[in-house]
C-alpha cells in the first residue's frame, strides 16, 4: 500500500512521543500490505474498524487512533487523523 502521508505520523509523535514506535510499526505493516478488502486489513490489524467511509486503527493498545481512508483499488491509504483515545471520542474528526 502507498501511505499518504507519513509526515502525519512524525508530526503527531512530536507531541506524543510514545506514539512514534507503534505508528512506525503500523506504517511498516501497511506499506508492505496488499489489502483488497477490510477482511485483509483485519488479518494484519484485528481491531481495525470501518466507521462510515473511514477505517480506524487502534494504535498502542487503544491509546491512540489512526483514522484513514483506504482506496483498495489504487492501493492507497490516506491518513486523515491521528488522535488520542479521548480526542477520538469527541467525534470532531467526523466533520
Amino acid at each position: 500500500m502507498r501511505i499518504i502521508s507519513k509526515a502525519a505520523i512524525t508530526e503527531f509523535a512530536t507531541t506524543h512521543r510514545t506514539a512514534l514506535e507503534p505508528l512506525l510499526h503500523w506504517h511498516g505493516v501497511a506499506k508492505s500490505a496488499a489489502w483488497r478488502h477490510l477482511v485483509d486489513v483485519r488479518a494484519d490489524f484485528h481491531h481495525a474498524d470501518a466507521v462510515g467511509l473511514f477505517t480506524v486503527f487502534n494504535i498502542a493498545g487503544n491509546k491512540y487512533r489512526l483514522v484513514s481512508v483506504i482506496k483498495y483499488r489504487w492501493q492507497v491509504v490516506y491518513i486523515r487523523n491521528i488522535l488520542t483515545h479521548a480526542e477520538y471520542y469527541e467525534e470532531r474528526w467526523k466533520l
